[in-house]
């Protein structure tokens, strides 16, 4: 916490600092010989490591608060510190959390977007997250509790007995903006809130800024409900494509004013168009646990099934379709020969090719 603290080292630095020493501790502890550690350490960084009492003095302070509110102070070695976001090269190293969901959950997504919500903006997110729950729903949603699409995807979340996540841009002394103070209580109850910030920060521009890297990186895939061509939702997709995680917007009609900034995503190929639920499936390749309950074709139905032919159906279950090369390497068939088993197959009925050499099952109703 006293690292994070230290007057005009950035954040860059005292990453550095961190993985060349191991610990925030051996920092501290070496710092009057940070050479003898990081030679080639500049003269500003020794000079500003020699003056450390009022960062140490600022962390106890918190720390105090910390435990009086009982407010979790996760460092970046923490088992609980979010794992994706950790991977980030520009990972905070110390978070503060108040609430009670796994941070490392097995499905996270981040819902962002403008503050000037539409109408159907508002409907994509009750809509889509009331899908979502019924198909995956310990799914924690993530977002920054902003006015507009973050505190609909929240409550929408919390209207369908959802874990969700507000990740803050200043501290958990206070809620910004007030107005939605209702809705962060009850995220507390079920979710939680998340920041970097110590108390006594103050919502500056930046720091919005600034907390939509922890949007992104600790989810696996962001979703952009509504925005315009310029956008904080814009910042979270494009630091979400460079921490190489999925990116779906929802599109709209291309003179909407909150619409522009999806439809350009979609256009330069930054985020995968969807539409509704079956769609971010595909796009995450989550499997549909919804999806009707129909009978697979089965061996038994076609006694002349060669031992090839059962290895295909195998690999094709539980998937909507998939391309020829995949099976080949699910298989351990050469293409060829899985080419050339699926035309027979396609004869018995028992595959459907699909277009871009890709296929799939056929399912008995």
């Amino acid at each position: 916490m006293a690292l994070t603290r230290i007057p005009r080292l950035s954040l860059v630095s005292s990453r550095m600092l961190y993985d060349a020493m191991g610990s925030a501790t051996a920092v501290f502890e070496h710092r009057k010989h940070i050479r003898d550690a990081v030679p080639d350490a500049t003269d500003k960084l020794v000079e500003v490591l020699q003056d450390v009492d009022e960062a140490l003095d600022v962390a106890k302070k918190e720390y105090e608060f910390a435990e009086k509110k009982h407010i979790r102070c996760l460092c970046f070695d923490d088992e609980a510190y979010p794992l994706l976001l950790k991977e980030c090269p520009d990972a905070p190293l110390a978070l503060y959390y108040l609430g009670n969901a796994d941070l490392n959950a097995q499905h996270i997504v981040s819902v962002v977007g403008t503050r000037n919500i539409t109408s159907m903006g508002k409907d994509i997110c009750r809509t889509f997250i009331a899908d979502l729950q019924k198909a995956y729903p310990d799914t924690l949603i993530v977002s920054g509790l902003a006015y507009g699409v973050d505190v609909h995807a929240h409550r929408a979340a919390l209207e369908n007995g959802m874990n969700t996540l507000g990740v803050l841009a200043h501290g958990l002394d206070t809620i910004y903006p007030a107005l939605h103070r209702t809705t962060a209580a009850k995220m507390v109850q079920r979710g939680g809130l998340l920041t970097e910030y110590m108390s006594n920060t103050r919502p500056d521009k930046g720091n919005f800024v600034r907390r939509n890297r922890i949007v992104a990186g600790m989810s696996q895939c962001t979703i952009v409900v509504e925005s315009a061509a310029k956008g904080g939702a814009l910042i979270t997709a494009e630091l979400a494509n460079d921490y190489n995680r999925e990116v779906c917007a929802f599109p709209g009609r291309p003179y909407d004013e909150y619409s522009k900034g999806c439809n350009q995503l979609i256009a330069h190929n930054k985020a995968r168009l969807i539409t509704c639920l079956d769609d971010f499936l595909e796009a995450m390749d989550w499997q549909n646990p919804l999806a009707k309950k129909t009978q697979l074709v089965q061996q038994e139905l076609f006694p002349d099934v060669s031992e090839d032919e059962q290895k295909i159906i195998d690999s094709l279950r539980n998937v909507e379709n998939k391309h020829i090369n995949q099976i080949a390497i699910d298989t351990n068939i050469n293409v060829g020969k899985v080419t050339s088993a699926l035309f027979e197959m396609e004869l018995k009925g028992i595959v459907e090719m699909l277009g871009g050499a890709r296929c799939r099952l056929k399912l008995r109703r």
